[in-house]
């Protein structure tokens, strides 16, 4: 156990590249090494803790599979990946949370009441107070910390920076308040819960899981309190093809875009109200196309259209993850085109209808889709409406690929990215 001071001397002397080198392969060790010792330098600066130190990462996720399932207990595929949150956090015997964040406004969040404040709703002080608030109701004594922290997980980027906000916050809290007793999947809920009640936003757990478990998951969360989580083993390196996020340039985390994501909710859960269920997961698929013209009439087109990439886009999820236990890529990219194409015709959430002149999505899937020429694959990457588009390039086309969508949307959008076998987790303690 490090004080901050401890940690500092560890960080320089090299005593700690060991567990950095585990977490962050694909960096390099003397890039994670700089950024630890950035943020313990930060907080020895800002709040010159004298009790326990250490490092934590919540990394950014990417849903392979499974586009809006999870909020209706579908099943989804998804990954951890290289981009992360990392914190350097201390306890400070006070009973409130201060974080700072680099590039953003400092926080406190006072632990004295854990309930939602309607002020708080959209703002990362929300995500922490949620957080605690979720933890304190299974019986853990939350107490005050010191965190400083630095992220390379794209704001807005579809890889879901407020869950990798939220796993960070979680494994805090669990390892100095919780002996480590909560689980991947009980910190993904958490997660889910803060975001859902605190935050605002009707979420699944998809994101949460993704950050929490790590590596290439696939998820069914028929059993919403026990949802089955099944690692996939396939080594993506050898498929040939290089995983990229591109940026359109467009804010995914536009204030009236909440909306949009909850009308998928919303909308998909008026027809299960038909049926005198929640959620399409409960209502049978041959059910749901029985009743498709007194649907139409009941809940309209947008919602039908809805479910109906529901029910296809749960089974794809399910088959993109048997195709890569079988070593099958290229069934796995077939299948992906497909989501894309279900996303962009029958979910329709790669552009608000609030502003209907950005459409930056569906621009950045033509010309990509061009840039292909028929190889690999590529879809509308996480929540939509706005923000990223994922796209999987065949190595010998990376290069064309890559100056192709910089050269439509600018320097620095198009992002080469690896899958990360960790999830949340103590880097070093």
């Amino acid at each position: 156990m490090y004080s901050c001071n401890q940690l500092l001397q560890a960080l320089e002397g090299g005593r700690c590249d060991a567990p950095l080198a585990a977490v962050y392969t694909g960096a390099g060790l003397s890039q994670a090494r700089a950024r630890a010792l950035r943020v313990t330098r930060a907080l020895a600066d800002a709040f010159a803790p004298e009790g326990p130190a250490a490092l934590f990462s919540g990394p950014g996720r990417t849903e392979l599979g499974g586009n809006h399932t999870d909020h209706q207990q579908g099943r989804v595929l998804c990954a951890s990946v290289d981009m992360d949150m990392l914190a350097c956090a201390a306890p400070n015997g006070l009973n409130v949370i201060r974080v700072r964040s680099e590039g953003y406004p400092a926080l406190e969040v006072d632990l004295g009441s854990l309930s939602p404040r309607p002020g708080e709703a959209n703002t990362s002080a929300a995500l922490v107070r949620g957080v605690a608030d979720g933890i304190a109701q299974r019986g853990f004594a939350v107490g005050g910390f010191d965190a400083c922290a630095v992220s390379s997980v794209l704001s807005g980027s579809g890889l879901s920076s407020s869950a990798a906000y939220e796993i960070l916050i979680g494994r805090i809290i669990n390892h100095f308040f919780c002996q480590g007793k909560l689980d991947a999947v009980e910190l993904a809920k958490i997660g889910q819960y803060a975001e859902n009640v605190h935050f605002g936003k009707l979420s699944g757990l998809m994101d949460q899981m993704g950050s929490s478990v790590g590596g290439a998951v696939a998820i069914d969360f028929g059993d919403p309190a026990s949802p089955v989580v099944r690692p996939i083993s396939y080594d993506f390196a050898r498929s040939g093809h290089a995983l990229c996020i591109v940026d359109t340039g467009s804010d995914h985390s536009a204030r009236h875009l909440t909306e949009d994501y909850s009308d998928i909710t919303r909308e998909m859960r008026s027809v299960a109200l038909h049926f005198g269920r929640q959620l399409l997961r409960e209502v049978p698929e041959s059910d749901f196309r029985s009743a498709v013209p007194a649907l139409r009439r009941e809940c309209g087109d947008r919602a039908v259209l809805r479910a109906l990439h529901f029910y296809d886009d749960d089974r794809r999820a399910a088959q993109e993850a048997g195709a890569l236990e079988r070593g099958d890529f290229q069934a796995f990219l077939s299948l992906v085109n497909a989501s894309g194409m279900s996303s962009s015709l029958h979910l329709q959430n790669t552009w608000s209808t609030a502003d209907p002149r950005q459409q930056a999505i569906p621009i950045a899937l033509a010309f990509g889709r061009e840039l292909l020429e028929g190889t690999g694959a590529i879809r509308v990457h996480g929540g939509g409406f706005a923000g990223t588009i994922q796209a999987f390039v065949p190595l010998e086309k990376l290069d064309a690929f890559h100056s192709g969508m910089e050269s439509l949307l600018g320097p620095g959008m198009c992002h080469v990215l690896r899958i990360r076998p960790q999830g949340g987790c103590v880097v070093v303690a």
